[in-house]
Formats: C-alpha cells, structure tokens, sequence
C-alpha cells in the first residue's frame, strides 16, 4: 500500500512546474488529487491525466487565486468531487520585480494577494474538512529568509509571511492532529526560472551545489510533509535550495 493511499489532496496552482510536480508525486503515493488553475487549462488537463494514468482521481478547477470567492469555491469543489479533504497544498505564487521605488501599486497588490491572501483564505476553507492526520503545506521561497539580490523587496515579504503564517497556525490546529508546514524551494528549473534563463548563472553561483534543483525534488519533500510519518513536525520550514541559503 502507498503512503498516502485513500487521502484527497488539493494543490493550488498546479497546471504546470512545481505544482504539476506535487500533483504527481501525490498521486504516485496513492492520493487523489485536484488542482487548481488559473489559465492553462490545457496543460491542466494534462496534469489530471498524469494523475488518472496513475489509477487516481483527478480533478482541474480554474480558479484566479487573487479572488477569495474563487479560492473558496476550490476548496467546495475539490470536497464535493473527492468525497472531503485531507491535504492541501498551497503552491499558488506570482513573482512580480524591479525596483521597489519604482513598482506599481497594481503588481505590490497582486503579490500581495495572491501569495499571503490566497493561503490565508485556502487554508480557513479547508480547515472545515480536515480531520486528524490533515495536512497543510505552504509553499514558499529559499528568498523569505536571505534576499540575495535587488528587485525582489516585495516577493521576498511576501513568502517571509507565510513562515509566521505557518507557525501560528501550527499552534491553532496542531492540537487537533493537523500539522502545518512550509518547503521554501530555491532555484529550480521550470518556466518561472529556467535553469538557462538570464539570471541562472548568478543564481547557481550562489548554490553549493553549483546546479539548479527540479521541480521533482520540491514534490519529494512535499510528499513526505503530506505522508504518515511526518507527524511530529509541525510549524516546520524545509529549504530545497541546493544549499544557496546554507
């Protein structure tokens, strides 16, 4: 039997990169998965077939996670079709840059809400249906705890909050057998930050291990937050950075 045989899980913006990889790692582990997206509906549908080609439900939800109404309605549908809630992931993320001085009030608010709200709100929501053993897994940034370069204030702010998000929360609902925790993931190679996009040669010369990281090794360690033997950590942060913050 796989780890996580018979749970339902919810990843937020999953239709592509690291998201789509945790779909898959979820379902690989026998979880039934529904994923949100926003406007690839194309490669979300791929995603759910990768999931049902693993002899698992899957389901795609298009859903703008800087409208709380949308995310709120994620949550209903991914529990009317799965049949409840054990897992969620909150992967759903913008990266918005350039000079702080300079930044519009429009991209600070799409950070904002998008990155802090959506979990926030996502997290509240499922809450009503996760039961001992739930599981929440906020998805965050190697940039929360060491801003290694300019034009990133906001970004950076943002995925800093989700740790004391992640903390509080732990202590609210860890009591009730849920834990709470956050992968802060570094360099990694999907469409966001190519491995030999413009600022890939900066960015692995600050890794020790001198080459970018796979959205697979993300999903490894979010497979094992969601899985039984993770329940002793809780308020926890991983960082999957190919040591840049070490």
């Amino acid at each position: 039997m796989t780890s996580l045989s018979g749970k339902r899980a919810l990843v937020t913006g999953a239709s592509r990169g690291i998201g789509a990889a945790i779909a898959q790692a979820l379902a690989a582990e026998g979880a039934d998965v529904a994923i949100t997206y926003e406007r690839s509906a194309e490669r979300a549908a791929e995603v759910v077939r990768d999931i049902e080609a693993l002899g698992r439900r899957g389901l795609a939800i298009a859903a703008d996670s800087a409208d709380p109404d949308a995310v709120r309605r994620s949550v209903r549908a991914a529990v009317d079709t799965l049949g409840g809630l054990d897992i969620l992931v909150n992967n759903a993320g913008i990266a918005r840059g350039g000079p702080f001085e300079t930044m519009s009030i429009e991209d600070i608010d799409a950070i904002l809400a998008v990155n802090i709200r959506s979990v926030i709100v996502a997290s509240q929501a499922a809450l009503a249906h996760l039961g001992p053993g739930g599981r929440i897994i906020n998805i965050g940034s190697c940039l929360a705890e060491r801003v290694t370069k300019p034009g990133v204030t906001v970004y950076s702010m943002s995925k800093s909050a989700l740790i004391s998000f992640t903390k509080g929360l732990s202590r609210e609902v860890g009591p009730r057998g849920i834990t709470v925790n956050i992968v802060h993931p570094g360099p990694t190679d999907t469409d966001m930050n190519p491995a030999d996009g413009p600022q890939a040669e900066s960015q692995r010369g600050l890794m020790s291990v001198g080459h970018y990281g796979s959205a697979d090794d993300i999903a490894a360690m979010v497979t094992f937050l969601a899985g039984p033997k993770s329940g002793q950590i809780n308020g926890a942060g991983f960082t999957v950075d190919g040591g840049l913050n070490a």
